[in-house]
């Protein structure tokens, strides 16, 4: 499986009042071509700053300070602005949390969806314009496209303005979509109908997905890889389905066993003890450290390296899971995976 994207060492820092801050810190992922790799974490875990590190949309106190961020083989860090603006959009689109705030609430949805085909394909006739657009809201299944064409964002409910969004982002065909949080501000029922939406566009227009949720219900039905994210960095990664029934990593293993299971007996959820770090107040050692039941001195002394298995599919960072486990830093490919941990539960989900 070809990599269509790859964030080699990734560092961003936010400049605040209180100080330096690193959000995201040293992140190297791998996403594959055609699969749905989910960002997972709790809040402030640093997954919508990695995306936006990605994509260069970060506020004007933030900056991008190390690392590298290769597209099909080019650096999108070393792009100019020009040449930017000319990926985004059209090559790599990225639906939002709240739809209301990425929407112009002054334009009309054909308006913002007709730009789009303006930019970048140089379309000027309006007819074509809005032939396209039409088309656009029809592949996100909004009914009566033509008569809503003209109504604004204000005029739909919230699953139908999140449509309108990915109509958008989706209008020139990207090859990769991020989708961060896109079905927080909805319901259960409406959240299923948007996931089911993407699930079925991923799989016609063969778009490569990066989901950012904190919800591990949501993740284990819709996305193929997971990479799990604590204090602005990866902590450990794989397969979505071995990931969650084998978790490797402490913090991993907490989140799961903190998600509740609708066929499980009703009894108190475990929680994760302590909160994460504030930001400007990092360990010096490994960030979960002091919330973990399984830290030595060693976690506390020095961050792990990458400990990775089974032809690099499954990683972790984390020095008991790896002396658990008889894993070698960074094994050969071809090494015989080591013995894992009894399956969990996972969450389910119903449609």
């Amino acid at each position: 499986m070809s990599i269509i994207l790859e964030a080699r060492e990734l560092t961003t820092q936010l400049v605040t009042r209180s100080g330096l801050v690193t959000a995201v810190d040293h992140v190297n992922l791998r996403i594959e071509e055609g699969r749905a790799l989910a960002l997972v974490g709790e809040s402030g875990s640093g997954k919508s700053m990695t995306c936006a590190s990605l994509l260069r949309v970060l506020p004007p106190n933030g900056r991008v300070v190390g690392g590298q961020v290769l597209f099909k083989g080019e650096d999108l860090l070393a792009m100019t602005p020009r040449a930017l603006r000319a990926v985004r959009g059209r090559r790599i689109g990225m639906v939002l949390q709240d739809a209301m705030t990425s929407l112009n609430p002054l334009m009309t949805v054909g308006d913002q969806i007709a730009e789009v085909f303006r930019y970048h394909h140089g379309i000027r006739d309006r007819a074509e314009l809005r032939r396209r657009a039409i088309e656009a809201l029809e592949a996100v299944q909004i009914p009566a496209a033509a008569q809503r064409l003209d109504s604004y964002p204000f005029q739909f409910s919230g699953g139908m303005r999140q449509r309108v969004s990915i109509a958008i982002n989706i209008a020139c065909s990207p090859e990769l979509l991020f989708c961060d949080e896109p079905t927080t501000a909805l319901d259960v029922t409406v959240q299923l109908q948007i996931l089911n939406l993407l699930r079925d566009l991923q799989r016609e227009r063969r778009m490569t997905i990066v989901f950012v949720t904190h919800d591990l219900r949501l993740a284990s039905q819709f996305c193929d890889d997971v990479a799990i994210m604590y204090a602005g960095r990866i902590v450990e990664r794989g397969p979505i389905g071995e990931v969650f029934h084998r978790p490797v990593h402490p913090y991993t293993e907490g989140l799961l066993r903190a998600a509740p299971s609708l066929g499980a007996p009703r009894e108190r959820l475990s929680t994760i003890p302590g909160t994460p770090p504030s930001p400007l107040a990092l360990p010096p050692g490994c960030r979960f450290a002091p919330r973990c039941p399984q830290a030595s001195a060693q976690c506390t002394e020095a961050y792990p390296d990458w400990f990775s298995w089974d032809q690099g599919r499954r990683a972790v960072a984390c020095w008991r899971t790896a002396e658990r486990l008889g894993v070698e830093e960074v094994a050969a490919d071809g090494a015989v995976p080591p013995p894992l941990p009894p399956r969990v539960a996972v969450p389910e989900v119903t449609s």
